[in-house]
């Protein structure tokens, strides 16, 4: 896998069901886009969600939620490939080149575009 990320990619998250990260609404908070060191993300690498979901349930727990690389180019944000040991689909979107957290702004805006891919 390279380090570059085409519009459509797909990226990953997933979301613990706890108020914290959802509104009584139903909806996604921006809550679940912080994380002051840069998003932890899943790169999709053009595989069929279901084939995603089940990878990332494999170490994560709670609903998982897409957004595409061009909804974060959008606001300005960086997408990063940061494969682990465990992880190869490991990735990180930052805020911008010098800062790793989200603004208020991105998060709200990857939120309202984050699609429910399962619960």
């Amino acid at each position: 896998m390279t380090d570059t990320f085409k519009d459509d990619e797909k990226l990953y998250r997933a979301v613990l069901p706890n108020g914290m990260y959802w509104k009584e609404n139903g909806k996604l908070s921006s809550a679940a886009f912080l994380d002051r060191k840069g998003l932890s993300v899943d790169r999709g690498n053009y595989r069929p969600d279901e084939e995603a979901v089940r990878d990332i349930r494999r170490h994560l727990q709670g609903s998982v939620v897409s957004v595409t690389v061009e909804d974060c180019r959008t606001v300005e944000a960086s997408v990063l490939y940061r494969p682990s040991r465990r992880n190869i689909y490991h990735s990180e979107v930052h805020g911008g080149t010098e800062r790793p957290p989200l603004s208020p702004r991105q998060r709200k805006y990857l939120a309202n575009a984050a699609a429910l891919l399962a619960d």
